[in-house]
């Protein structure tokens, strides 16, 4: 045998043996009961699975029921035909039924061999037939099948690589926004929501406040219980600023130990009671540091400035926060755990 005939017959054994035709199911329909045995006897020594059916309905029975690999199918039958079968097959694949190849057998050289292939049919089959030429054309649609069903497997691993892929994007992107310490928003993301926030109160003409925060004598804490004191409290502050606003507020990790938060629709009033809210809820914090001994219960305030646009000297975002900032020195400059606010008249 030539060389090369020789290495193709090897690939198609191993193509044959990779894609597992032995043990695949086929359906065979034909009201002719000889036709089946037929078949059967024919395509047994080849290590199929069958099942039967007499006429249409039963066949669409057994597809739902069964899922076979391929049918082998009797154009004329009682009741419903082989045609019409395939129509409901191909017209509900990837619906009702998965994808199965269809062999149409007839009698005779009809019209129905156009019809059918027309229709989807994927091969046909005159008889009486030869036993050879049906295992071939059986072979051939198996590993279209086969094939088919690889794909769709492989369709459905690299859909679920990508599902986990955008999770990890999320993640990362999430990562990218939030503070690791506070868990709040970091000041890089708060600064672009600055921006999409100021442009929806001019667009709205509905008012947005600033709050700016500092927690007091933060650097004592560090230095006298230490820094993972230190950053217990700023979780803690987080916290208690995080339950004193708004779901739609926004509250960012500033820098250091400032935290800011973004109040849309809120008045200059309203802005108020929320920073009050934020100071009274540090004032009322009790936390107890183990790392010395023995423990102490220490305490802490903040001091928040709040600005509301619009106002005069307010015509950017930068200068809400700064406006902000102002007046967080002042409340810093009259003794600490106060509210200062700016004008806005």
């Amino acid at each position: 045998m030539p060389q090369a005939r020789r290495k193709t017959l090897e690939v198609a054994r191993r193509e044959e043996g990779a894609l597992k035709l032995e043990g695949r199911l086929l359906l065979l329909v034909d009201d002719d009961r000889g036709v089946i045995e037929l078949l059967r006897r024919g395509l047994a020594p080849f290590g199929y699975r069958f099942v039967e059916a007499e006429d249409g309905t039963q066949a669409l029975t057994a597809i739902r029921k069964h899922q076979p690999d391929l049918i082998l199918m009797d154009v004329e039958m009682p009741g419903l035909g082989g045609v019409e079968v395939c129509r409901i097959v191909k017209a509900n694949q990837g619906a009702g039924f998965a994808f199965t190849p269809v062999i149409l057998m007839t009698a005779g050289r009809s019209s129905g061999k156009v019809e059918g292939l027309e229709l989807g049919a994927d091969d046909y089959l005159v008889k009486p037939f030869d036993m050879l030429e049906v295992s071939a054309r059986v072979k051939s649609m198996l590993r279209l099948k086969a094939l088919q069903d690889t794909l769709v497997e492989k369709n459905k691993e690299l859909d679920r690589i990508n599902r986990e892929l955008e999770e990890k994007r999320s993640a990362l992107e999430l990562l990218s926004r939030t503070d690791g310490l506070t868990q709040l928003i970091n000041r890089r993301h708060f600064e672009e929501l600055l921006q999409s926030e100021w442009q929806r109160s001019l667009r709205y003409r509905a008012p947005l406040s600033c709050m700016l925060l500092d927690i007091d004598h933060f650097k004592k804490v560090n230095d006298t219980w230490g820094h993972p004191f230190g950053d217990t409290v700023l979780r803690e502050v987080a916290g208690v600023a995080r339950r004193a606003v708004r779901d739609v507020d926004i509250l960012a990790r500033y820098g250091g130990e400032e935290l800011i938060a973004l109040l849309p629709e809120t008045s200059p009033e309203e802005a108020w009671r929320a920073a009050e809210r934020v100071r009274m809820g540090v004032e009322a914090m009790r936390l107890t540091c183990r790392t010395v001994d023995p423990p102490e219960q220490v305490r802490c305030t903040a001091s928040i400035g709040v600005s509301t646009a619009p106002a005069p000297g307010i015509e950017t975002p930068e200068q809400l926060v700064q406006l902000a900032d102002e007046c967080l020195y002042e409340a810093k400059q009259g003794g600490r755990n106060q509210v200062r606010q700016a004008l806005t008249e």
